[in-house]
C-alpha cells in the first residue's frame, strides 16, 4: 500500500477519535497506532527485538 494512503487513514482515523472522543481518545488511538506499528515492523522482520532494546537502552543512558 502506498505511503500516502497510509498516512491519510491514519489521518482520519486520528481526526474521528479526536472530533468525536475528545484530546484523550486521541492519544489513545496515537499509542495504539505506534503499538501497532511496532509489532507488524517486529512481525514483519523489518525490526528485531535486540534492536529495540538498544534503542530504548541507548535514550536512557543520555539522560
Amino acid at each position: 500500500m502506498n505511503l500516502a494512503i497510509v498516512g491519510l487513514v491514519v489521518g482520519m482515523a486520528l481526526g474521528f477519535a479526536g472530533y468525536f472522543g475528545g484530546f484523550a481518545a486521541f492519544l489513545l488511538v496515537a499509542a495504539l497506532g505506534v503499538v501497532g506499528f511496532v509489532v507488524g515492523r517486529l512481525l514483519e522482520g523489518d525490526i528485531e527485538l535486540g534492536e529495540l532494546g538498544d534503542l530504548l537502552r541507548s535514550r536512557d543512558r543520555r539522560r
